[in-house]
Formats: structure tokens, C-alpha cells, sequence
């Protein structure tokens, strides 16, 4: 595995909340996968993007299958190779071997309830063009925002092969790895668990969630993550979110122009930040190293990278959030 701009320090040299966090990542996922570490130069928001992925994700009631398989659909929604091939190894693991391929191949399932989830999921990407909202489940709901998020911080800060030399993309290795997975993969997890990583003051969830602890989840990432927005001016910060309002999710044809465009009458010092939060939002995989290196000029530190391509992540996720009706059954 690749990291983009820079390495994140070794898993086992982790202390205090990473550690925390690490530890349930061992005993309830994959471990201290790479998205995660890419994430550990900021821990609290490293313990909120894993608290919403595991609340959604693994916990609760509702199908895995089905929570699966929407990661996969908004994952190829938003062009995350990585995501998509991770989450088709993971519906294997699930014993889901014919779905899981439909998806790799960027098919429509023939199941009705299958196709009716992958549609949903992928017309989140452009919320008010598709009049969308939600009839699902919290986690349901939860795992797509959960994943709008995370497909923006791997596209932007990861290789996107998932194994080296995009092993990951033969049927054979996808069913091999699943099957590894499978016991991991099928163990039901108790809800709340990692809630005690998240700051004592996180504010109450959206109407979406309910009571449940998806949306106190969401709420704690959302607000950990708008705090990269300080790194911004007033002007810059309001460029990015009119963008994401406007643009509605579009693929930009030529990411590096369309942000260009964007920030040319921006405040020279923010224009280089405003220009990797915008693709961030957008078109992640399209931040470069000179992007970067003309960030660390003014911002040195592996954590004001992490700040701000997760503000123009929170920022183009919650642009979907703030579509949702309140939870339903």
C-alpha cells in the first residue's frame, strides 16, 4: 500500500487515542487498516470516522449484505477504485460470491431489493439533481454517508490499488481474500461500543438517526471534521461550500482547470488550500504532489493535510446529509 503525500507512523508505536482506536479496529474489523492510519496525524477524527463506520457499518440489526453493498455502490459512485474492491472482497466474505462479481463488474444486481439499494446509493452523489433522501435504516443511511466520507480520504491520501499490483481485481483473489475475512466479516458487534472514543461533548445526532448511535456518530465526525475549515480564510471557506452546493456532486471533466477557476480571485494565501479542499469535495484523486507541496510551505505538518482534505470531504458528504427526511423503519 501507497500513502499519497506522506507515511503515517507504525501501528504498533501508537499511544493514547490511537492506540483506542487501533485496539477495536483489531478486535472488530481488519485492524489498523490503511484508510484508518492515513487518518491517525488527527486521532480524534480518526476515532469519529471509525466510530460511524462501525456503528453503520457492523453493528446492529440491520443486513450486512445490504450495508455492504451500498459502501460498494456509493464507493463506485464516487469513483473510489479502492473502496469498491474492498467492499466486493468483504461481500464475498459474506458468501454473497455472485453479487459481489455483478458489482466488480459494475453491473446492476438482478435481485430487486439489491438493484433498488445500488440505485438509491448511487444517486447520492448528486442529492438535489436526483430529489433524494432516505426510507432505510440509520445504519443503512449511516454506511452511505459513512463511505461518502471515506472514499474522499482514500481517493485523496492512498494508492488506489487495494494489493500490489491491483491483485485485488482477479475473481479468484477477491473470493480467496473474502474467504479469509469470513469469520471476521460475520461476527455481530454490539452497538455503542465505540462511542466512548468520541469527545464527552459531542452534540445529540440528526433527526435522520433517531436514538440511534449512528447519529451520534455522524454528528461527532461532522464536527471534527468542519474543524479543518480554520486552516481557511472567511471567503475561501465559503467558496468551498457554495461549490459543493452548486456543483451538486458533478464529476468536473478537468478537475485541475474547473478548481483552478474556482480560486483565482481568492486571497493568494488561500488559494492553494481552497484549491485541495474543492478537490477533496470532488475529485480527490486529482490533488497532486505539487498541490501538497505548496500546502506544506505555509502548513508543514502531516495534520493540516489530514484537516483539510477532510473539511472538503465533510463538506461534499454533509451537502448529502442535509437532504435526509427523519429515519423511518
Amino acid at each position: 500500500m501507497t500513502y499519497r503525500f506522506f507515511t503515517p507512523p507504525r501501528a504498533s508505536a501508537a499511544t493514547g487515542l490511537t492506540a483506542e482506536v487501533y485496539r477495536q479496529l483489531r478486535g472488530e474489523f481488519l485492524g489498523p487498516v490503511p484508510t484508518f492510519q492515513a487518518l491517525s496525524a488527527v486521532p480524534e477524527l480518526l476515532a469519529a470516522a471509525w466510530a460511524l463506520l462501525r456503528e453503520a457499518l457492523l453493528a446492529g440489526d440491520a443486513s450486512r449484505v445490504e450495508r455492504e453493498l451500498v459502501a460498494a455502490a456509493v464507493s463506485r459512485a464516487n469513483r473510489c477504485r479502492f473502496c469498491v474492491d474492498a467492499h466486493v472482497m468483504l461481500l464475498h466474505a459474506l458468501g454473497e460470491h455472485q453479487l459481489a462479481e455483478v458489482i466488480a463488474r459494475g453491473g446492476r444486481p438482478p435481485a430487486p431489493r439489491h438493484a433498488e439499494l445500488t440505485a438509491w446509493a448511487e444517486a447520492s452523489r448528486s442529492p438535489r439533481a436526483a430529489g433524494w433522501s432516505s426510507p432505510y435504516r440509520p445504519e443503512v443511511t449511516g454506511t452511505l454517508l459513512a463511505f461518502h466520507f471515506i472514499n474522499r480520504i482514500v481517493s485523496a491520501l492512498l494508492d488506489p490499488d487495494l494489493l500490489p499490483g491491483g491483485l485485488q481485481r482477479s475473481p479468484v483473489v477477491r473470493s480467496v481474500g473474502g474467504r479469509l475475512y469470513a469469520r471476521a466479516a460475520r461476527e455481530p458487534k454490539e452497538p455503542g461500543r465505540s462511542l466512548s472514543l468520541l469527545d464527552a461533548g459531542t452534540v445529540a445526532g440528526p433527526d435522520w438517526a433517531g436514538d440511534s448511535p449512528v447519529g451520534v456518530a455522524y454528528a461527532s465526525l461532522r464536527n471534527a471534521a468542519l474543524r479543518g475549515g480554520h486552516l481557511l480564510g472567511d471567503v475561501a471557506r465559503q467558496t468551498v461550500t457554495a461549490t459543493v452546493r452548486w456543483e451538486d456532486g458533478r464529476h468536473p471533466a478537468r478537475p485541475a482547470e474547473w478548481a483552478a477557476d474556482l480560486i483565482r480571485d481568492l486571497p493568494g494565501t488561500d488559494r492553494v488550500g481552497a484549491r485541495i479542499a474543492l478537490l477533496a469535495a470532488f475529485a480527490p484523486g486529482a490533488i497532486r504532489t505539487g498541490d501538497v507541496a505548496l500546502w506544506r510551505l505555509s502548513h508543514p505538518a502531516d495534520a493540516d493535510i489530514v484537516w483539510l482534505v477532510a473539511y472538503g470531504a465533510i463538506t461534499a458528504t454533509d451537502h448529502v446529509a442535509q437532504s435526509l427526511s427523519p429515519a423511518r423503519s
